[in-house]
């Protein structure tokens, strides 16, 4: 897919690995809707890189876990900026949830962002996009590996996965869905110097990520024409330490 001139959403693109997949497409040219739901100083700070890229952005406020917000979105996004072609759903929760810990009302909340979310805005902008539409999703490695103190977390991103092959299939060939599933890019809130040195040297390449190794995926997925329905892993070798 050519990028430059078109249009994507990035959802969550206000802070962390959001923001540098948003300000990557800025760089590509692309005319770049930054969502967000708490964040609007931070989505417009995003809306400034992606700018300063060379691109163009706008900033849409959305509670994508409240019913029917995923679709007006996106009409939002049709309405404002003239079409959409790319999705990129990275807007997602991530807590520690202890199994004896954890209540409905987390679970619901979790899975409503997770992953209720990334799929209704799909099926809103699929009806929407022109051919050669692409959907990005950002997983995670938890959806492969079994992590206690974050097990709805790690359920919620496995559908991620299972829901990125399914809608490959059925969008293709019009639309082509794809995900990427991080590891440790960005340690979460909280988390101690010696939490790091942990993961550091229990990864086979010796080093935490970056959001920039998400970018990287996320534009390979995004040019790679005859790749859908595929989740690349990058965690720096985590998932074959066994």
């Amino acid at each position: 897919m050519r990028l430059g001139g078109r249009v994507a959403l990035v959802t969550g693109g206000g802070h962390r690995v959001g923001r540098a997949l948003a300000a990557a497409l800025g760089v590509e040219g692309m005319k770049v809707a930054v969502h967000y739901h708490e964040t609007s100083d931070g989505a417009r700070e995003t809306a400034r890189l992606v700018t300063a890229g060379g691109g163009h952005a706008d900033v849409f406020h959305a509670d994508l876990g409240e019913h029917g917000a995923p679709a007006r979105l996106v009409a939002d996004v049709v309405k404002r900026m003239g079409a959409l072609d790319v999705v990129v759903n990275s807007a997602a929760v991530m807590e520690r949830t202890p199994v004896d810990e954890v209540t409905e009302e987390q679970w619901d909340a979790m899975f409503a962002l997770n992953l209720r979310a990334p799929f209704f805005v799909t099926q809103a902008a699929a009806r929407v996009m022109s051919e050669g539409g692409a959907v990005v999703n950002i997983a995670d490695l938890a959806a492969f590996e079994t992590w206690p103190a974050y097990v709805p977390h790690g359920i919620s991103k496995a559908g991620v996965v299972q829901m990125t092959r399914a809608l490959a299939r059925v969008l293709a060939p019009r639309v082509r869905v794809n995900a990427i599933a991080p590891g440790a890019v960005l340690l979460p809130s909280g988390w101690s110097e010696q939490d790091a040195e942990r993961l550091v040297s229990t990864t086979p390449l010796a080093r935490l990520g970056t959001p920039s190794d998400v970018v990287g995926a996320m534009l390979y997925l995004l040019e790679a024409d005859y790749v859908t329905g595929e989740t690349i892993i990058v965690d720096g070798g985590r998932h074959v330490r066994t």
